[in-house]
């Protein structure tokens, strides 16, 4: 339908749909469109009750669009915007829109529009319009005159618009049948646009909520195709050797960063690659994970204290930080501080895989963390000396109980004498072979720990850190067949006040911390949500019950990590992390400034 006009009002009504088609439709996009960060970029999903013409009515979720108007001539035409334009990371954006009546005339518009342009028209008519049109067949291109382009439509078809980010063009369907490009060089930030003209017009939009009539998602996969084809095309030339050799030492950086010893040092073997930190070393910041991981955090920051004397004290906020996690890990029943009071814990407190005390690979058989005062061996960088040193802190001192109570633990780690580089030759041998035992085991489980480790599971790089999409499960129902209702602090009496004690100890340091460096909104957040637990009955189902959750171990664990190795001059981050966090940033503006080939070069393909 060819013509123009001028314009005004706008109007509105309808509801969304209910939350079971919500978290449907929500599912058939994130498959549709990966690349795209909703929070930053929502998808349309409904046609907008704000931006649109008042002769335009919504209904059914703002769904269905009906012409309520004169239809006298092109000056009653009227057209609605959906809710938000097409994010350009989409790389292939597509709806169809089903024809549920064409009214008395038919003069229907299908088609994109900018934020802005006229609603009292019909897309298409105006600059930055775009519209294929079901009277006549004609495709207008920011023009009133068209040009022929497809067949008519009319009821019961349904018409479809795709849009290509990555070469800017878009095509249109009818009844699942392409009908060819129909527009090229499109700007970015379209809006979905429907225009209405005469009495009786009535079409539903479909924005993923069902499956699409068109086979878009083989359409996608072409395109992802042709993108992956390109990249794997990028010349390299007479640089190949030099590449692989940097790769290697990438690898080789990340195995050492994350405490794959024994892997670390195999693949070191075969690629002939060097590693700069001592295996000592790197065997010490694995238990000391370990024990992070395992919900140990007081265990975790004496061994640190010991085999790194004077990082803590010089790390006030990653020292506040454990702490708080020490304080959630005695509502859980898990820390020594409140282990030791009771025999056993729980199974359902310490649920985490790979815990020591869960598995049968660990127990009696496992040496012991000794604190034996001024007999016991200190160290320097990671690397046990025979020296006697005492650490002193110039914070106050979290009274702990886990030196005397360690020795007691079952599932200890011995550090005095798997680590001590100055032992007799009798020592050296057992040590040795405590030490290959021990690190075997620990390479054994650290495959279940996802911090820095790339598994199956889904996972997303930012800032060159892992987020772990997904959340390790537990089946609820064998644990509420086979384990005790979980209890604060395992249900003993003792180990609660040992807590509140310890708790009152943690607001001191806070006090301390702020009269040296000032408020910190931070540090008191942390402390609100630890404490805020024992203000519930069941603390694991509370609002601020997530902390409880062995995941958030996971994030400590690399701060503690990362620090011990920024304190020997090694990198906190392993440049293989760097570069993938790089790379997903690239993505990230690429998406921002409109260049759509984004959404097929994702990092995550590469990763499994």
């Amino acid at each position: 339908m060819a013509e123009a006009g001028a314009g005004s009002p706008h109007g509105g009504d309808a509801a969304p749909p209910g939350p079971p088609e919500e978290q449907e439709l929500s599912r058939r996009l994130r498959r549709l469109y990966p690349a795209v960060n909703q929070d930053e970029t929502p998808l349309p999903r409904s046609w907008s009750p704000k931006d649109k013409y008042n002769y335009i009515g919504l209904s059914q979720g703002n769904l269905r669009v009906h012409y309520k108007g004169h239809g006298k001539n092109h000056k009653d035409a009227a057209s609605v915007r959906a809710t938000h334009p097409i994010p350009a990371a989409c790389g292939i954006y597509y709806f169809e829109v089903k024809i549920v009546s064409k009214g008395r005339d038919g003069y229907m518009g299908i088609g994109l529009s900018a934020q802005g342009v006229n609603m009292n028209r019909l897309p298409g008519w105006d600059k930055h319009s775009y519209g294929y049109h079901g009277d006549d067949g004609h495709s207008f291109c920011s023009s009133g005159t068209g040009q022929p382009y497809g067949p008519t439509f009319t009821t019961g078809d349904v018409i479809g618009c795709c849009v290509n980010l990555i070469n800017n063009t878009c095509f249109y369907t009818k009844n699942g049948h392409s009908l060819g490009i129909a527009f090229t060089d499109l700007p970015s930030n379209l809006y979905p646009t429907v225009g209405l003209q005469t009495p009786g017009e009535i079409v539903d939009a479909n924005f993923g909520q069902q499956p699409f009539v068109f086979d878009i998602e083989d359409y996608m996969r072409e395109w992802r195709a042709k993108i992956q084809s390109t990249i794997k095309r990028f010349p390299i030339g007479d640089r190949l050797g030099e590449w692989q050799a940097m790769l290697q030492n990438m690898v080789s950086s990340y195995l050492v960063h994350h405490g794959y010893c024994s892997t670390a040092t195999a693949f070191a073997r075969v690629t002939d690659t060097t590693i700069q930190e001592e295996q000592t070393s790197i065997k010490n910041r694995q238990r000391i994970q370990k024990l992070v991981l395992a919900g140990r955090v007081g265990e975790a920051i004496e061994a640190t204290q010991q085999l790194y004397p004077g990082l803590l004290e010089h790390n006030p906020n990653l020292l506040f930080m454990l702490k708080c996690r020490q304080f959630v890990e005695m509502v859980n029943g898990t820390d020594s501080e409140v282990r030791c009071f009771s025999a056993r814990s729980p199974r359902s407190q310490d649920s985490y895989p790979g815990s020591p005390s869960l598995s049968p690979r660990h127990g009696s058989t496992n040496s012991h963390l000794h604190s034996t005062g001024a007999d016991s061996p200190t160290c320097s960088n990671g690397v046990m000396s025979t020296k006697s040193k005492q650490s002193h802190s110039k914070y106050p001192a979290l009274s702990s109980s886990s030196s005397s109570s360690s020795s007691s633990s079952p599932s200890s780690v011995n550090y005095s004498e798997s680590n001590s580089t100055d032992s007799t030759k009798s020592q050296q041998h057992s040590s040795t072979s405590n030490q290959e035992t021990s690190d075997s085991e620990m390479e054994m489980e650290a495959e279940h720990y996802p911090n820095g480790v790339l598994e199956n599971s889904s996972t997303r790089i930012m800032n060159g850190t892992y987020k772990h999409e997904e959340i390790l499960q537990t089946d609820e129902s064998s644990m509420e067949d086979s384990c005790p209702q979980r209890q604060l602090c395992g249900g003993n009496h003792a180990a609660t006040e040992r807590m509140i004690q310890f708790g009152r100890e943690l607001q001191i340091l806070s006090e301390q911390l702020c009269r040296e460096y000032g408020k910190n909104t931070m540090h008191k957040k942390m402390l609100q949500d630890a404490f805020s637990l024992l203000a519930y009955s069941d603390p694991w189902n509370c609002p601020v019950g997530q902390q409880l959750d062995p995941i958030q171990r996971e994030p400590v664990c690399a701060a503690l990590n990362s620090a011990i190795l920024e304190s020997q001059n090694l990198p906190k981050q392993p440049p293989l992390m760097l570069a993938l966090g790089q790379a997903s940033e690239c993505l990230r503006l690429m998406a921002r400034v409109g260049l759509g080939s984004c959404s097929f070069a994702r990092v995550d393909d590469y990763l499994h």
